[in-house]
This record gives C-alpha cells, structure tokens and sequence, in this order.
C-alpha cells in the first residue's frame, strides 16, 4: 500500500504543470504581454515597476509545490533551490523574495484583488478576473 501511495505522490509531481502555466496578473496591470525575460527580471527583484510606474508585485507558489518547481525550471532554468540561494544572498542587500500563496485559488484572488500583482497557475484554471499574460509550456 505504501508504495501505491508512492507512486501516485510521483506521478502527481510528474504531471503538476503537464498542460503548461499560465502567468496572471491583476486587471490594473497596464500590459497585455511578458516575456520570459520580463518575467525573470521582476522574480529576481530586478525589474519593480510596470510601464508608468505601477509597483510590481510578483507572487510565488510555497517552495514545495510541484507548480513553482516548474515554474522556476520553465522561466529561472533554476530549481528552486538555487532560486532560494540567490535570495538569501538578496537579503543581506534589503531586498525581499516574492509573497507566497499555498494554492491556485488563493493565488487568483490575491492577484485579483493587488494592484500590480502577476502570478502564476496551472492552465485549466478559471481565471476571471485577472489577466493571462503569458502560457507557459
């Protein structure tokens, strides 16, 4: 039973983003697009503000979770870990890493509801409300 459960838990984390990821950002963002650079330069703290100033707001998935690993590995070519690095090296310069939420919805609606807010989801998701910028593979 315990390697059943194994194995499910494997092919979960294997398939978390199989339909590709959708990077989301709040309706006042006064883009319609990102690149992957674009994306990268607001993750790692070095592009804050959108075009006419609006602060940037970047949001990550928990550290754990099988959706930002692939969001990392897609955008950064970066596991998590080295991501985690590279921040803690960023805090001795004042500089603090993305907000986290712990799910899809709660992503959405933290999104939603920030000004300047961009994130990131599995596709398939209901995203009324906020604007698709980007899929990812």
């Amino acid at each position: 039973m315990r390697i059943l459960l194994l194995i499910l838990c494997l092919l979960t984390a294997q398939t978390a983003g199989a339909e590709g990821l959708l990077v989301i950002a709040s309706p006042n963002v006064p883009v319609d697009s990102i690149s992957r650079e674009e994306l990268a330069a607001i993750y790692l703290a070095q592009k804050m503000a959108w075009p006419g100033g609006l602060p940037v707001v970047p949001v990550n998935r928990e550290a754990a979770s099988p959706v930002r690993e692939h969001f990392s590995e897609v955008v950064f070519e970066r596991s998590p870990r080295e991501l985690a690095d590279y921040w803690n090296r960023l805090r001795f310069q004042g500089k603090l890493p993305p907000l986290v939420q712990t799910s899809d919805q709660a992503m959405l609606g933290f999104v939603r509801s920030v000004p300047g807010a961009v994130g990131y989801v599995e596709a398939g998701q209901a995203t009324t409300g906020v604007k698709i910028l980007k899929k990812l593979p």
